[in-house]
């Protein structure tokens, strides 16, 4: 049970024990954000995220992220309009050194000048990350409109020019102002009792900081907005992205629960209404969601588009009569009963993670300053009736009063005049006799089920099913959650030229109907349970995943199997799929990063699979259609090729039972694989490079890597995370030391054929070649010299600890056990990671760097102006 406490100098404690992994949670919750600020200070509070780990009186620059690395944790933080919250996830061993860490940063950051100045400079990489990326924006086109006079309306990150006029002594101004206990909230979860937490936070957190609290600055009121306001531009895009929005009111109005079922109601997943009807039915657009945002001051309800330009007149006008159904017509009870269902469902998803749930108390506590509010949102959610979410959508979506924005493909012949045109009118029309909508009634309530036996809790039960299939099974009891994973091998590895993109095509349609359901009721049932279920494809295996509500679990398995089974691809499905995939695949240049990735590829591999595309070219997926994604399921997804985990609080027994059921017998149609021919490594460098105009540069160099059940895949592992990370060498030396950019990475990609291992980074045009030669100068240092122990310590320990952080969802667990087995690997991969690791020496390291990292047989990526 969440419980709060206040120490004497005024700062706010919230905490819940939670004890079902050894992991902790701290977040500080800082009650400023971007619309805290005066006009000189643009971008402040998300400067202050940056530079707030790096380095106090007590921890140099780059300390505090070793630090926290070496003892297993996470450590990051993140700026809002409202809030700056610094968090920090780590085993509960060394939790109060966590908590030390954190308190550390937030009383004492050192805010050193040079360091200032460099990270200055990350920002303005940052800044121009964004700058690059459409639907960023569209959003801040959307919020400039919305807010004509609150701060709302500039960007969190503020600009190159206000970031770049930040000094030492503007900085500590602000710092001295907003960051005082009375004015902060430390939300802690996990597995520490409460007189641990007390004791650390009194010693840690509390006496005189010698900042009195000067109280929250005002903010600008924004007007009731009067009229329409249209804001549509050109820009370089190649796709539309509109946003439709209507004021709302702010987080702790009596209206939002009744706001947010609505947004549910309208947008919000594939049984959603303009869903169905704008992008499923209709195939108007690529994609569309509603949301009602609702900050601490007045908010906004919108739906966003992203769309062919040849479609915006219909799809605006089909949004427009969808919302306007909403504000004439009581949606049924049956419908309303699924939404709260889904809605209250989240505070359970929630619950699986220390990190969440510290995030939904820090929210509570600083966003409404109440614990209580939680319990008061979900008592309103249980209590709305059609005739609330009926009355809400009359009040706030006055078509009168919409803000219309768009990015739109240059040429675009759509204007204001069209968009008044639609929002006049079509409210007008007399409605039209609205299609029954074919939602099932709500999965009835089961009855309690009797506890099953939990001596099998923790541990993997497996059984292979007379057609070969392998099923594994883990009881955990914590959360009434349970997570599916079916697996199968496949994927892009099988993957010729000319199928490129079946395996995305085909993960996407597998769910899209079945003999008993068509795909509008496959989507409804899942809902009915609460729950998730899609295609999953990859570049060695093929397959599908769930989460459900425990209570709902022999239905929503038997509609899994029947989807895993027996798909049909409905020619309608099927087109309707391949035609958002070859949208997709035409605005991959609005992510260069993601080309960048795909050139690397190509350049790397000439002849394996590895080299295509995971979303297919466009001449293979127009070939693509329902004889081809039926003969593959035929071949290669037949119940003698599968691997099925199930994690959660399940009765095993009852598990077997179902998966005996449904995958027990083989239909006799299945393949062997395809040969897979090995490539041969390069022989000489390889380098390409694609031209887009885009305010970054990105690159991507490499070397071959290597498979799955290679014995160095753990000591290439270590050696990636000595690289990476907030800690790693190439983060400390070209993103804390020169300031070259924002994001920086390396990996390794390991395959069931050698993948690769390589380094990423998004960088100025006028920095790409001294960030190429930062890169190897550190990848020359790693292969040539050993590392410290300390190093090695910091690596090995960060493995295995975020290994456990993400293993706290069934859904990641059932995710590895199923690919282990699917590949292979076996129950002790996943069983026995972290000792594997442990066992990793430099010497390990060193050797893997020596075998990988040679120039003469690397591949270079590079996009950019």
């Amino acid at each position: 049970m969440a419980q709060r406490y206040t120490l004497s100098n005024g700062l706010t404690v919230v905490f819940q024990e939670q004890h079902a992994a050894r992991v902790a949670a701290f977040q500080v919750w800082v009650k400023v954000g971007s619309a805290d600020e005066r006009p000189d200070q643009a971008g402040l509070a998300h400067l202050h995220e940056h530079m707030l780990f790096k380095g106090t009186a007590r921890r140099a620059p780059g300390e505090i992220a070793r630090d926290v690395e070496a003892h297993g944790g996470e450590i990051n933080a993140w700026t809002s309009f409202d809030q700056t919250v610094y968090h920090i996830v780590i085993a509960s061993q060394f939790a109060r050194m966590g908590l030390d860490i954190l308190s550390d940063a937030v009383r004492a950051s050192s805010f050193d000048a040079d360091e200032l100045a460099r990270e200055i400079e990350v920002v303005c990489e940052e800044i121009k990350r964004g700058q690059d990326t459409p639907a960023r924006r569209a959003s801040r086109d959307l919020f400039a409109t919305v807010y004509q006079e609150h701060p709302y309306r500039h960007p969190v990150i503020g600009t190159a020019e206000s970031v770049r006029g930040f000094t030492r002594d503007k900085v500590l101004e602000f710092y001295r102002r907003h960051y005082t206990p009375q004015n902060l909230v430390l939300s802690a979860t996990g597995d520490f009792t409460e007189a641990q937490l007390r004791a650390w936070v009194e010693e840690l957190f509390g006496g005189d900081w010698g900042r009195p609290f000067e109280g929250v600055l005002p903010r600008v009121r924004e007007p009731e907005v009067t009229r329409r306001r249209i804001h549509l531009r050109p820009d370089e895009v190649k796709e539309a992205y509109l946003n439709l929005a209507f004021p709302i009111p702010q987080a702790d109005h009596p209206d939002v629960p009744a706001l947010d079922a609505l947004a549910m109601i309208a947008g919000q997943g594939d049984a959603s209404r303009l869903v169905l009807e704008v992008k499923r039915k209709r195939g108007l657009v690529n994609d569309l969601h509603a949301y009602a945002y609702t900050p601490r001051d007045p908010g906004l309800f919108a739906t966003s588009l992203t769309l062919p330009a040849q479609h915006l007149a219909a799809a605006l006008e089909e949004t427009v009569r969808g919302l306007t159904a909403l504000r004439t017509t009581p949606v049924p009870e049956h419908e309303l009963a699924t939404v709260k269902s889904l809605i209250e469902s989240e505070s359970i998803y929630q619950r699986e993670t220390v990190q969440g749930v510290a995030r939904k108390l820090g929210h509570y506590q600083s966003a409404q300053g109440d614990l209580d509010a939680e319990a008061r949102y979900y008592a309103a959610i249980a209590r709305l009736t059609p005739e609330h979410i009926q009355d809400v959508a009359q009040r706030y979506l006055r078509f009168e009063h919409a803000i219309v924005t768009g990015l739109l493909p240059p040429g675009t012949a759509f204007g204001a005049e069209h968009v008044t045109d639609i929002l006049e009118r079509v409210p007008q029309e007399a409605p039209t006799e609205a299609p029954p909508r074919r939602v099932p009634p709500p999965p009835p309530t089961p009855a309690p089920r009797a506890p099953p036996p939990r001596d099998t809790a923790g541990r993997v039960v497996e059984e292979r099913l007379p057609s070969g299939a392998r099923i594994l099974v883990r009881q955990e009891h914590a959360v009434p959650l349970v997570a599916l994973r079916a697996v199968f091998p496949g994927g892009l590895r099988y993957e010729t030229a000319e199928t490129n993109g079946l395996t995305t095509l085909l993960a996407r349609t597998l769910t899209r109907g079945t003999p008993s359901h068509d795909a509008e009721e496959i989507s409804h049932l899942i809902d009915g349970f609460a729950g998730s279920l899609s295609g999953q494809g990859g570049r060695n295996s093929v397959g599908m995943r769930g989460e459900v509500l425990a209570r709902h679990f022999a239905p929503a398995f038997r509609l899994f199997a029947e989807c895993l089974n027996q798909p049909l691809f409905p020619e309608a499905e099927v087109a309707r799929e391949r035609a958002l995939l070859l949208q997709d695949i035409l605005t991959r240049e609005d992510k260069p990063s993601g080309v960048a990735f795909d050139l690397f590829g190509r350049t790397l591999f000439h002849t394996h699979p590895y080299r295509l595309p995971g979303l297919g070219e466009q001449a293979s997926v127009e070939r693509l259609g329902p004889d081809t994604l039926r003969a593959y399921h035929a071949a290669h997804m037949d119940p003698s090729q599968l691997t099925l985990s199930v994690v959660g609080d399940v009765a095993v027994d009852e598990v077997l039972a179902l998966a005996h059921e449904a995958f027990g017998a083989s239909r006799g149609q299945a393949r062997p694989p395809p040969h897979v021919p090995p490539e041969s490594p390069p022989t000489a460098p390889r380098q390409d490079k694609r031209q887009l105009a885009r305010a970054q540069a990105h690159l991507v160099l490499g070397f071959p890597g290597v498979r799955l059940d290679d014995p160095r895949r753990h000591a290439l592992e270590v050696l990636s995370t000595l690289l990476s990370g907030q800690g790693g060498r190439l983060f400390v030396e070209l993103r804390d030391k020169r300031s070259m950019a924002y994001s920086i990475s390396s990996f390794s990609v390991e395959g069931v054929d050698p993948g690769y291992f390589a380094v990423y980074m998004g960088t100025s045009p006028e920095k790409l070649d001294a960030a190429l030669e930062g890169i190897r100068a550190e990848l020359t240092r790693v292969r040539d010299e050993p590392m410290t122990e300390a190093e090695l310590t910091r690596a090995r320990r960060h493995l295995i600890g975020t290994h456990e952080i993400g293993l706290q969802r069934n859904s990641a667990r059932a995710a590895l056990l199923a690919l282990d087995a699917c590949y292979g690997l076996g129950q002790e991969n996943f069983q026995h990671y972290a000792e594997r690791v442990a066992a990793v020496t430099a010497e390990d390291v060193r050797a893997v760097a020596r075998q990988l990292i040679d120039f003469e047989r690397s591949a270079l990526a590079i996009v950019g102006p």
